[in-house]
């Protein structure tokens, strides 16, 4: 698993990114660690600077890439 960085946000507590397995793991507050798969960097680095973690996760990861509980 990767390092993971703190995030400001209602939902989402932390998030990380793989470059090997190019997985995004999304720390929730309320639910625990997601693993979205082959996720590309570029999308990853939008998700990095998006102002909001999880309307990103809600409108993006979600609806595009294969998640698993790591």
């Amino acid at each position: 698993m990767p390092e993971m960085q703190p995030v400001v946000s209602s939902n989402v507590a932390a998030i990380g990114y793989d470059e090997t397995t190019e997985d995004v793991y999304v720390e929730f507050i309320e639910s625990g660690m997601y693993a979205y798969e082959r996720v590309p960097l570029p999308v990853w680095q939008d998700f990095e600077v998006a102002s909001s973690k999880g309307g990103f996760v809600n409108s993006v990861l979600k609806p595009n890439y294969a998640c698993r509980r790591p």
